[in-house]
């Protein structure tokens, strides 16, 4: 066999495996996630979660220019098992989740931060308002991966709590947001 027809058989077997590293591994979101936020009014702590959420991410940590991270979150299912802080919470003066149904976070820039931690610099749109926040993570190989990760989101920045409600006093800007994200991979 000459050189020239022993390339095509190899090139046909390489073919795959250069696609591959090409590209991002695709994931979805599986039972266990959890999305929570955290914030003081008037002193006192108080958490709450979005057990709607949803997510979606293409990640491979030795591809990040690749990468893409795509959340969206239900605003009408926020509770913080309060009746009260719940109503007010879906309510005009914070979420308005009747006008607007979901928030949403897309990331497509990610940031090695060493070991196996990153950053996805995204936009939060909530409340028809759209702003940069970052999400610093730990990322967790295997057959379920975990993407365990952090942000803080300037409340009136979107809008949340206005009115009286606009505040510091009562509920400082910056809450804290938390996810836990257990994916299963996408064949």
């Amino acid at each position: 066999m000459s050189p020239k027809s022993l390339l095509l058989p190899l090139l046909l077997f390489a073919a795959p495996a250069f696609a591959a590293a090409a590209f991002a591994k695709d994931y979805v979101q599986a039972p266990g996630s959890a999305l929570t936020f955290a914030g003081k009014y008037q002193g006192e702590v108080f958490t709450g979660r979005f057990p709607g959420f949803s997510t979606k991410l293409s990640f491979d940590p030795a591809q990040l220019a690749n990468a893409k991270l795509d959340v969206t979150i239900p605003l009408a299912t926020a509770t913080t098992g309060n009746d009260d802080y719940d109503g007010e919470l879906r309510g005009d003066d914070f979420f308005a989740s009747a006008k607007f149904a979901q928030a949403h976070y897309t990331a497509t820039k990610f940031r090695a931060l060493g070991g196996n931690r990153y950053a996805a610099d995204g936009t939060l749109s909530l409340r028809g308002v759209d702003k940069p926040v970052t999400l610093e993570f730990t990322w967790t190989p295997g057959a379920k991966p975990v993407l365990a990760g952090k942000a803080t989101v300037s409340r009136l920045a979107f809008g949340v709590g206005g009115g009286d409600w606009a505040d510091t006093g009562l509920i400082p800007d910056a809450i804290a947001v938390a996810t836990k994200v257990v994916f299963t991979p996408i064949p």
